[in-house]
């Protein structure tokens, strides 16, 4: 069975290299229910890595309306999700200790984030909050009552648009810090608004794929520590979600 997804962590080979081995006596199958992994595992594993985001964003949020430095927890917190996220994507196993640490440092990050946001654009959080967990909920429901399917078409697509989107961010990011040149997503112009309604538009179908990678994993059976990476991945796409969710209401905000 073909996986394919633009998400570090829920891809053909994770998924595939990780499936347990069935052990056969007498043609009979020896299967532990409880080591396998399950669609409802993994929604409780992500509704506790998302606790554990919004306990560690309150941390930073705290500190910068209280007057204090956020920066160093958020830019640390930036760089050690970054780093979890790696060790994870190679070594699934480890999931359920990297999933709640990514959850910890992320959560870091989008707290200091989202006060800056904040102070900038009163209200804007709250928003972009909304909006996530309404794309959120659509996309899920779209994808439970097969609305939409997910097609090897439609993986391909996504997957396509989103690595074009990675690769354009990296170039933009590389090319400014050593030139004078400004990024079309940058500002408040119309093309860069533009720009940030298609990247929500390819963040939200990456959801379907999410949807649809954990719903295979769990009918494959894979192990029970996959629920823990399933949802990990999930969350990275949430994340990504909201922050541009943030990014399209600054604009907007500052064109007031």
């Amino acid at each position: 069975m073909n996986f394919n997804s633009k998400n570090p962590f829920l891809n053909s080979k994770r998924f595939s290299s990780n499936a347990e081995p069935r052990t056969e006596v007498h043609q009979a199958q020896i299967i532990d229910y409880n080591q396998e992994m399950t669609v409802s595992g993994t929604i409780n594993k992500t509704a506790i890595l998302f606790l554990i985001l919004c306990g560690a964003a309150m941390v930073t949020w705290w500190m910068t309306f209280n007057g204090m430095n956020p920066m160093l927890p958020t830019i640390g917190g930036a760089i050690v999700g970054f780093i979890l996220v790696l060790v994870s994507s190679f070594k699934p196993q480890l999931s359920p200790y990297l999933a709640p640490g990514y959850a910890l440092f992320e959560g870091l990050f989008i707290g200091g984030i989202s006060a800056i946001f904040e102070l900038k654009f009163p209200g804007i959080v709250i928003n972009a909050v909304g909006a996530t967990l309404v794309t959120f909920l659509v996309c899920l429901g779209l994808y439970k009552f097969r609305i939409v399917k997910v097609t090897e078409q439609f993986k391909s697509v996504v997957v396509a648009a989103t690595l074009a989107i990675a690769t354009y961010y990296l170039i933009s990011w590389v090319v400014s810090m050593f030139s004078s040149w400004t990024p079309v997503h940058y500002g408040n112009s119309m093309m860069s608004i533009g720009i940030s309604v298609f990247v929500i538009i390819i963040a939200a179908l990456n959801l379907f794929l999410d949807f649809d990678l954990i719903e295979k994993g769990a009918r494959e059976k894979m192990p029970k520590f996959m629920e823990w990476y399933g949802a990990m991945g999930l969350m990275i796409t949430l994340v990504w979600l909201y922050i541009e969710f943030l990014r399209l209401l600054s604009k907007l905000s500052s064109k007031d």
